[in-house]
């Protein structure tokens, strides 16, 4: 009763309803893909479920339509991140902070064009939302990496005296960061895995995933997510789109 009143609460909020958006969406795609392609009696259940991962996929974009005020107090709130204490990570979080900003309006041009209420062309528009996608990723890689190469310095290193007489307390601290910085590593090498495959072809592997895989490597990033979110027990930062 407690994981369903759990569950209840989370879809109360809009992160949360995202969240399990996100997850079944590419949940069903990664099953309709391995029933269309490796299961040809069962294709037509397959194919409704890339359907059904295509809307779910529609729903949450429209709902981004949103999210542009939400992104622009977060990215005014942190401003140049003064109150970092490492340089890399500030400017890496700056960079991405404006790639993340600029991404929601190409997308809702994009989406604006598909729907005949802007007469553009929309694979321009969703090939730069997806290529500022793509640098908002790798720039929380390079983040996310080089946290992790700090803080297990930090716990190993025997001249700063961080192993042996390091508080319990602190320590246990600092490891808790740690996985949470490697978690949010997998998530975001999954998503720029699909991201590149989002790309127009002849960028590295753009084009080249069958639904399957898009479904498989967007299903561990959203579990790892859900995972982070429910250790944390707090909802995530706004910064960062979380796309198709």
């Amino acid at each position: 009763m407690a994981a369903l009143d759990s569950l209840a609460s989370a879809l109360e909020s809009y992160r949360g309803r995202d969240r399990l958006i996100r997850t079944l969406g590419y949940c069903c795609q990664l099953v309709g893909g391995i029933l269309v392609e490796r299961c040809p009696a069962r294709s037509e259940v397959g194919s409704r479920l890339l359907v059904v991962s295509a809307q779910l996929s529609h729903c949450r974009t429209v709902l981004r339509l949103f999210d542009d005020l939400a992104m622009f107090v977060y990215t005014k709130q942190y401003g140049l991140g003064t109150e970092e204490e490492d340089i890399f990570v500030r400017w890496m979080s700056v960079l991405g902070n404006m790639a993340d900003q600029l991404y929601y309006p190409c997308e809702h041009i994009a989406w604006a064009a598909d729907a005949k209420v802007l007469h553009v062309d929309s694979a321009r528009w969703w090939a730069l939302s997806t290529a500022l996608w793509g640098l908002s990723l790798l720039l929380g890689v390079a983040r996310s990496l080089w946290m992790v190469l700090r803080l297990r310095q930090r716990l190993r290193s025997p001249t700063a005296a961080f192993t042996s007489r390091l508080p319990r307390s602190k320590r246990r601290a600092l490891e808790t960061r740690m996985r949470a910085e490697m978690l949010t590593l997998g998530s975001n090498l999954a998503d720029l895995a699909n991201a590149v495959h989002w790309l127009p072809p002849g960028v590295l592997w753009a084009g080249r995933f069958p639904p399957w895989l898009v479904g498989l490597m967007g299903t561990v990033s959203s579990l790892l997510s859900i995972y982070q979110a429910a250790q944390a027990g707090a909802q995530p930062k706004a910064a960062g789109p979380d796309t198709a």
